[in-house]
């Protein structure tokens, strides 16, 4: 999700409008309360805000500035700044360095390039099916935007089977209906999670992120020598999984640990999932064979689960390891964690002596 997304988008929305320029643009779009014009004025607005966030890369608000209109006379001069906008937003894109973030509200405080991107499709998309709804005009864009931003931003939407990934975007906007789910009054979008640590940045993954993982790729991460661990791969699976099942929560997921020196990805961590109705949620980790013995997986751990204790819905975190992994089980005593008697042991669905969970230990961490 880049530049080439941006432009397609614009490209697209602007070509289905542009054949509607003389009509009256003052009636509302669709079921919004604003007219056409006003409507396509957002789009222009956001476009260049999240180009000027992606520019300045403020941390904790908007930065302070605003597109005015006044000099539009016509439904074609705002288009002119939808295409404007639009470029505008395409190169920030594509000159912001992969690392780097800006302030977003929804739902983490901040969006990278990527998700400034897929905000900004996500944008051009849903406004122009408003407006083209108001001027009753067709609209669709193609299925691959969609399904782009859909995998990005809304992760927590589970998808359609099958290719209509715009009834799915529309009905995850509010905008229309799908069988089997109930309409949508409220909606948000949501940017990954980025966890920080002292070396290390944890960096949620996606499920476009998780799936490329699954399949064999980077998920978009620069690896250090030897990586993706075979762990790593095996955690995005479960993240694809949950995603496609519809019980994928992100900020219960996965998150690549990434070096703030150089950029590069070390490793893997995450939960098993969402915590159950006990407030447990089981935590794994790995790093690559080249970034062991450095204590990233023990910084990794305790930010982890720093972050994930301060929560309402967590009780604690517990984890099992092999009794053969001695590295392992000092990384996990090292974060805090300590080894569970048998009956503890047994709430995690494992038997055998006191401490011993049939070849593994049981560790747990409590706030």
């Amino acid at each position: 999700m880049g530049g080439d997304q941006v432009e397609e988008a614009v490209s697209g929305a602007v070509a289905a409008l542009r054949g509607a320029a003389d009509r009256d643009w003052s009636v509302k779009a669709g079921r919004l309360e604003w007219s056409c014009r006003e409507t396509a004025e957002h789009i222009a607005s956001d476009l260049v805000s999240y180009a000027g966030q992606l520019a300045g890369r403020p941390a904790d608000r908007y930065v302070p500035f605003e597109i005015g209109f006044e000099d539009c006379e016509s439904a074609e001069d705002v288009l002119q700044v939808v295409e404007a906008t639009g470029a505008l937003l395409a190169a920030a894109v594509r000159t912001t360095p992969r690392e780097a973030r800006a302030f977003h509200p929804y739902p983490f405080r901040s969006a990278g390039r990527e998700g400034f991107a897929a905000m900004g499709v996500t944008e051009v998309l849903v406004h122009t099916h408003d407006v083209a709804e108001g001027l009753g005009i067709a609209y669709e864009p193609p299925a691959a935007l969609c399904a782009g931003v859909l995998t990005r931003i809304f992760p927590h939407v589970r998808p359609e089977p099958g290719p209509d990934h715009w009834r799915t975007l529309l009905w995850a906007t509010g905008r229309g209906e799908l069988p089997g789910r109930a309409p949508l009054t409220a909606w948000r979008w949501s940017n990954n999670l980025v966890i920080p640590a002292e070396r290390l940045t944890l960096q949620g993954v996606t499920p476009a992120s998780a799936a490329d993982l699954r399949a064999g790729g980077t998920g978009g991460f620069e690896w250090i020598e030897g990586g993706p661990f075979e762990g790593t791969r095996d955690a995005a699976g479960m993240v694809v999984k949950a995603y496609e099942a519809g019980v994928h929560r992100p900020e219960w997921g996965m998150f690549v640990l990434v070096r703030r020196e150089d950029g590069r990805a070390v490793g893997g961590i995450g939960f098993h999932g969402a915590p159950d109705e006990e407030g447990r949620a089981e935590v794994g980790y790995d790093l690559t064979e080249s970034a062991r013995g450095n204590g990233y997986a023990t910084e990794a751990l305790r930010a982890l689960s720093a972050w994930a204790l301060a929560r309402e819905d967590l009780t604690y975190l517990f984890a099992t390891v092999d009794r053969a992994n001695s590295p392992s089980q000092g990384v996990i005593s090292r974060a805090g964690f300590t080894r569970v008697d048998t009956e503890t042991a047994d709430a995690t669905g494992n038997t055998g002596d006191t401490g011993d969970t049939g070849g593994q230990y049981a560790y747990e961490l409590r706030g």
